[in-house]
């Protein structure tokens, strides 16, 4: 229980003179003891913390009590005020204190919650930077691996047209000396590059004998010419004789 001291402002009028005289002993000292009575009587209710909020609701309920109970005088309530609402000051600095813990409760809450919000963010953040960053990477290899296949196609390409001239070339007139000449380049070019990435030298027995070593290339290549001409001839020869084969179905 809290003494509670309240200030309160009434509006009457009379309706009816002869109630008014003749009904009641005293008509405004008796409307003021019902006031203070009706008024004591809501605030009781009601708890403290809520009595500052419930001013509206208050003075309505009021108002309606005391027309009910002044009817009979001639009496009707027109408004009810609260004017002002005094509290002990031990009371008055405990509620303050409430206050004070409340707004520093709201203070901590929200605080917290920017810094879960901060965390969330740098959080999602990195989240999406690292996604980010793996699909730059994937991108990147899938066009490095694409870049090399088409490299690899490219000279596949090239070294076949090479070859493929090559071999147009060596059936000219005068295109087994050029094959002699290429193989002879080749080989001063190969002599010119030992001893450059390593100290061991492998060397054959006559090294400066380049004639008889495009001789011995020119006769491997001959040797593998003949062959690959022997195998299609007797390819060839093969399909024939299949071809001639028929068979007697009585014998």
């Amino acid at each position: 229980n809290v003494t509670l001291g309240l200030d309160g402002v009434l509006y009457t009028k009379v309706f009816d003179p002869y109630k008014c005289s003749y009904n009641v002993e005293n008509a405004e000292f008796a409307i003021k003891k019902m006031a203070q009575t009706t008024m004591r009587s809501e605030i009781g209710k009601i708890t403290l913390d809520t009595v500052f909020r419930e001013r509206e609701t208050l003075n309505v309920n009021i108002v309606d009590a005391i027309n009910k109970a002044s009817e009979p005088w001639g009496i009707s309530c027109l408004r009810y005020e609260i004017r002002d609402m005094t509290l002990p000051l031990r009371i008055n600095e405990a509620m303050q204190m409430q206050v004070e813990a409340e707004r520093k409760k709201r203070a901590s809450i929200l605080e917290s919650e920017g810094i879960r919000e901060a965390d969330i963010n740098v959080a999602e953040g990195k989240k999406r930077a690292k996604i980010l960053n793996s699909e730059a990477f994937q991108t990147e290899q899938i066009n490095i691996a694409n870049g090399e296949a088409r490299a690899i196609q490219l000279m596949a390409e090239a070294k076949a047209k090479a070859v493929t001239q090559v071999a147009e070339a060596i059936g000219q007139q005068n295109g087994m000396n050029a094959v002699g000449y290429s193989i002879a380049e080749q080989y001063v070019d190969a002599f010119g590059k030992l001893a450059k990435t390593n100290n061991t030298m492998i060397l054959p027995a006559n090294p400066g004998d380049v004639g008889g070593m495009v001789a011995q290339a020119m006769t491997v290549y001959k040797n593998l010419s003949n062959l690959e001409q022997i195998k299609s001839e007797t390819a060839g020869s093969t399909k024939k004789h299949t071809q001639n084969i028929t068979f007697d179905p009585e014998s």
